[in-house]
């Protein structure tokens, strides 16, 4: 074959050494691409090798940067070391870069896997026994993974080498030796493979049974809302930070001039994705009681409506699931060791995701709005103790003793949260008048054991937890399974909220940011915060609202690995992330010990740390690249 290898860092990346399945089945001495295109069969086997470069968001030892490098969920660190977790706690390096895409030490090796697309794209059309229509629909799927792949490496490094195709193997040393591109054309590059990928794709797979996760137009034209979304914000737009970085040539790899017309792209982008995802029957996600639930309480149902969003398999507000980011064990390490003191030497679970009560903390109180704004929440006198009564039954036990700061607060808060004296519903147990609730203290059922299996900050990641999953018996933990969710409608409404309030339809950005609230029984933003809040103007001015826009963007995304990059493109990283990360006191017994404030770790956060450093190595083999600022 002519096409042999990719120059991506300045190293070649044989074809030979890629993660590929289907080399499995490559008889010796046949040429690789030649037997790969051969017919429809293999040159499927390839079409899945393409996509098997997704990362896998929900391993347990975490390849999802989102899932543990900002500030949402905390471990023991004698105990675990996870390496994006090490990334919150200030790790990363030059020499050995933790989670290294570019390389693909710690995680995928996304250059091969546009590597892979590439040599896809050159000889699909070769196929013999395939009609014309399949091959462009499968080139389509593979040119979005491309875009995908770019994405991914300009969110991690900034701006980065765009790989059209492969270098054949009379490639010179020099064409070899890559540079980086200004980010403004990679994302560009990005939206022009989606724009291709676009007419080619189907609205639906044909067959839900083996095809779901496969790429459709909806999952396209969101993607492609979301990718403009990135280059509008202010990491990328009109950075003035990154003002005199650029390559050994002079070129220039960040624009330092604010352009309020990428906002405006992403308006008519969004329009778009919600005029076809709409037009296909997505909607947002309402929990349905069933004969396993029985009636529930409304309060219930929206607490569920927040569980369900992301564990009721395919429902109506998933837009993309990544088939390959299974979520089962994840559950496990979500879900507490025990629910009744009969399961206290249970270990099918081992609830080891601790999230912060800094998380914790930005929920808002029933009423809708921050609880630090809410006239008529305790906040003063948030950490002192109150015992629940009959009204709070849903949410917290009845005679229970908590903090303060747990109670009156949004069912969101209940829903995506397990907490010492919180309800936690159904695990086999579908009462909602008597549902199982969280003992943590120490000494208690729940209660710290050891370095690890507890949640160190005090909180439980409930909303990834299935609601129907049991511990069986003392070593078994049956969960229900569910694909890892990669984009779905309420994302896009927020993405959308946020694009119209930048060009200055606030009254529209709020219409959307009020739909996301509706499922869960919230006011709107302006009744809200005009009745509630120390700050009733505060949606009336774009600064205000733009605060309330990503305040909810972060509670309604919260857990599922959103909070780390929005952070860092809206450049407020340096603000939350050098805030020191918090808990509740695990080792005590007594209540009014268990809830002191515990500082768990002071992170730090600095210019450097919005991208991802490249490896020493690979600057020494490739001159022509260049490091990123502060590594």
């Amino acid at each position: 074959m002519k096409y042999i290898k990719i120059a991506a860092l300045g190293l070649l990346l044989a074809i030979s050494s890629a993660c590929s399945d289907y080399l499995d089945i490559v008889p010796d001495n046949v040429a690789t691409i030649d037997y790969a295109f051969r017919m429809r069969s293999t040159a499927e086997k390839y079409l899945f090798t393409c996509y098997s470069f997704l990362p896998d968001l929900a391993a347990v030892n975490s390849l999802n940067p989102g899932m543990f490098g900002a500030d949402e969920f905390w471990f023991n660190p004698e105990v675990y070391t996870f390496s994006n977790w090490s990334i919150a706690q200030g790790l990363q390096n030059i020499n050995s870069p933790l989670m290294n895409y570019w390389s693909g030490s710690g995680a995928e090796d996304i250059w091969t896997g546009i590597s892979q697309c590439n040599i896809f794209l050159e000889n699909i059309a070769s196929v013999p026994d395939m009609d014309d229509w399949e091959k462009n629909q499968w080139a389509a799927e593979v040119k979005f993974l491309k875009a995908y792949y770019h994405f991914w490496m300009v969110r991690a490094y900034g701006p980065i080498p765009i790989i059209r195709e492969n270098l054949p193997i009379s490639a010179s040393g020099e064409e070899v030796r890559v540079k980086r591109q200004p980010v403004d054309s990679v994302f560009n590059y990005i939206v022009e493979l989606l724009d291709e990928s676009i007419g080619d794709l189907p609205d639906k797979v044909l067959d839900e049974t083996s095809e779901l996760g496969r790429i459709t137009v909806p999952i396209a034209v969101g993607m492609k809302a979301k990718v403009l979304a990135y280059a509008a914000s202010p990491l990328f737009n009109g950075n003035v930070d990154y003002q005199g970085f650029s390559n050994a040539d002079g070129t220039l790899l960040f624009s330092s001039d604010y352009d309020e017309k990428k906002w405006e792209k992403v308006v008519v982008a969004c329009e778009d994705a919600l005029g076809v995802i709409h037009s296909i029957g997505h909607k947002l996600y309402e929990f349905q009681p069933s004969i396993t639930t029985g009636k529930i309480s409304d309060e219930t149902r929206y607490h569920l409506n927040c569980r369900g969003t992301v564990t009721d398999r395919w429902n109506t507000e998933i837009i993309w699931a990544n088939t390959s980011s299974t979520t089962r064990h994840v559950q496990t390490w979500c879900a507490p060791r025990a629910l009744t003191p009969s399961q206290y030497n249970y270990s099918g679970s081992n609830g080891s995701y601790g999230v912060t009560l800094k998380l914790a903390s930005l929920f808002y109180s029933k009423n809708g709005v921050p609880i630090e704004e809410d006239v008529t929440w305790n906040y003063s006198n948030r950490f002192m103790l109150r015992t629940g009564s009959d009204a709070e039954k849903h949410c917290i036990k009845n005679g229970y003793t908590t903090a303060e700061f747990n109670f009156d607060r949004e069912p969101r808060f209940y829903g995506s949260l397990g907490f010492d004296g919180g309800i936690w519903y159904g695990n086999g147990n579908y009462d909602d008048e008597n549902p199982y609730w969280l003992e943590s203290k120490f000494g208690q059922f729940l209660g710290k054991e050891q370095g690890g299996w507890h949640a160190v900050p005090g909180y439980w990641p409930k909303k990834l937890v299935h609601f129907t999953n049991t511990a069986t018996n003392r070593t078994t933990y049956v969960s229900t399974d569910y694909p890892w969710v990669m984009l779905r409608l309420g994302d896009l409404y927020l993405l959308y909220a946020e694009a119209l309030n930048e060009v200055g339809r606030s009254d529209e950005a709020i219409e959307y940011v009020d739909k996301v609230r509706a499922k869960y029984g919230l006011p709107g933003v302006v009744n809200a915060w005009n009745t509630y809040s120390r700050n009733p103007n505060k949606p009336s001015t774009k600064d205000g609202l733009r605060e309330i826009i990503r305040r909810e963007r972060t509670i309604e995304l919260a857990l599922e690995g959103e909070r780390f990059w929005d952070l860092r493109r809206w450049k407020e990283a340096p603000l939350e992330l050098n805030k020191p990360i918090t808990g509740w006191d695990v080792d005590q017994s007594k209540a009014e010990d268990y809830y002191r404030v515990k500082i768990l770790f002071n992170q730090s956060f600095s210019l450097r740390d919005y991208f991802w450093p490249i490896r020493e190595r690979d600057l020494v083999v490739n001159r022509n690249l260049v490091q990123n600022p502060g590594w």
